[in-house]
């Protein structure tokens, strides 16, 4: 039986034994050490994502507990133990993190030419924390991998960066770890008064209302930096412009959600009646959040940056879905989270695609694309449409669910969010209409050649999984449902007992 296979360790530890053999056996002249450092790498990134393709053939869509658990004692004294598992909310982003890092060993072939040893060891490690994060069953462990992920990104900003590389990584590492060390204090909070650092059974033990707020307060400065929520967001267009083309991706793709993640995993099951105390405050957070970055994007001139901010006004849209709380909000964003995690990052490979021909990513630079590059205003236009949220693209699925979710909930909330589509439509098709149409007049974008076989390689499985979840969304979506009902059917009823509870001693 699959689910009898330690397969979650498998997946997790696989890169870091990868990472470990490229650091310990691979030997040579720098040029071969570079070849197969950079082989070693693509082959233990691409074995993962097909072990983890078992993970979700052996998937029980009927079940709401933790599938594929594994668990021992790891510090018996203090009842913390080595807990992994997933269920129908983990599942998929075990699957982007598998899917995405060999699509970004892929991309860094001929980007890289510098310390490629050392640039590939970062990403398998990279690897490892993120699908460890989200297998996760025990609080320390998760802290461990969530924490864990801030050093090789740190070090891929930091020394494969840009000019500016030094101080985009420092922003990010500060940011990020300030959030953390009050999530750490809740941690040490909620063990001191449940004895107990176990994921699942801190999702069914009573907190003291009192409490709560602050729990969620202190999570809440760690998971909205990682969003990242406004105000909080700044360190991201700086850490997206300076990081080499797959670091975007890897940053966009997986590390946006670990936030939201956080969200769905620890405040709303453990914290119930904070989470229904805070909803407004976070409702007007993702409506600034849509409506304010959205417009930052359009006065971009950088195409990067355009790109970063959208990926801000998109969690927004995530955000708002998780604390309306209905079925279709939470599915709805899920899905975003997806969605957004294969479109930024395809839209940062097409930015890649373009930087490493021309060596800028000033908009105003290009222009007339589709004249010599026909292929890449192709598969540009493809995901420009699917951020828009074009039907039939990904994007369309998660944004039409928080939609509908929401306005269950708050229709002023809808109505704002809402025009973040339209904002978002403006944005894109400006940055479009001036890299791909108009005249080919300047003389090096003339030169440009259109997508190399190994850059078709690395976007035919985007673009197929964009057009999968946007025309056959129920693949996707089915193996949530579950978990999702039974996380707001436990809210629900976490806050009719308190309810119950202020009744009863207000008499």
């Amino acid at each position: 039986m699959i689910e009898d296979m330690s397969l979650l360790s498998i997946i997790t530890f696989l890169p870091l034994f990868g990472a470990a053999c490229i650091l310990l056996l691979v030997r040579g002249t720098e040029a071969e050490v570079a070849a197969n450092s950079r082989w070693v790498a693509l082959w233990t990134s691409g074995v993962t994502f097909a072990l983890s393709l078992l993970v979700w053939a052996g998937f029980d869509p009927a079940r709401a507990d933790f599938q594929f658990v594994e668990r021992f004692e790891w510090v018996p004294g203090y009842n913390i133990a080595y807990h992994m598992g997933i269920d129908g909310i983990s599942l998929f982003f075990v699957l982007l993190s598998t899917f995405l890092t060999p699509l970004c060993v892929l991309a860094s072939w001929e980007a890289i030419k510098t310390r490629v040893r050392e640039y590939m060891v970062a990403f398998l490690v990279l690897e490892t924390m993120m699908v460890g994060m989200f297998c996760a069953l025990d609080y320390v462990l998760f802290y461990v991998f969530f924490e864990g992920v801030l050093i090789p990104m740190f070090l891929i900003i930091g020394v494969w960066g840009g000019p500016r590389r030094i101080y985009a990584a420092f922003k990010f590492f500060l940011y990020t770890l300030l959030g953390s060390v009050l999530m750490l204090l809740a941690l040490l909070a909620m063990y001191l008064h449940a004895g107990t650092t176990d994921v699942p059974t801190l999702m069914v033990t009573t907190f003291p209302e009192s409490m709560q707020i602050w729990l969620f307060l202190a999570l809440l400065a760690s998971f909205a930096v990682k969003v990242p929520m406004w105000p909080v967001h700044t360190w991201l267009p700086d850490a997206h412009v300076e990081a080499p083309t797959a670091g975007s991706v890897i940053l966009a793709g997986v590390l946006l959600k670990m936030g939201a993640y956080g969200f769905l995993r620890f405040s709303v099951p453990m914290l119930p009646q904070a989470t229904a105390d805070m909803a407004g405050v976070i409702f007007v957070l993702s409506i600034i959040a849509v409506i304010y970055t959205s417009l930052v994007a359009l006065a971009q001139q950088d195409m990067k940056k355009l790109i970063a901010y959208s990926s801000v006004a998109h969690m927004g849209f995530v955000t708002a879905g998780i604390f309306a709380m209905t079925q279709q909000a939470v599915e709805g964003a899920i899905f975003q989270m997806l969605s957004h995690g294969i479109v930024s990052a395809a839209l940062f490979l097409c930015v890649g695609v373009v930087y490493d021909r021309l060596h800028t990513r000033d908009i105003d630079r290009y222009g007339g694309l589709a004249t010599n590059m026909p292929k890449y205003a192709l598969v540009f236009m493809l995901f420009m449409m699917a951020s828009v949220g074009l039907p039939g693209t990904s994007g369309f699925v998660g944004e039409f669910l928080v939609m509908v979710g929401v306005f269950q909930v708050n229709t002023v909330v809808t109505l704002f969010i809402a025009t973040g589509v339209i904002l978002g439509a403006v944005y894109m098709l400006f940055l479009y209409r001036r890299v791909v149409f108009g005249k080919l007049e300047k003389a090096d974008v003339k030169a440009m050649l259109d997508l190399s076989p190994r850059e078709m390689a690395i976007f035919a499985p985007l673009v197929l999984v964009v057009l999968w979840m946007g025309l056959y969304p129920s693949t996707f979506l089915e193996p949530m449902h579950a978990s999702v009902d039974n996380l707001i059917t436990s809210y629900q009823a976490a806050l009719a007992a308190g309810a119950d509870g202020v009744a009863v001693a207000a008499r």
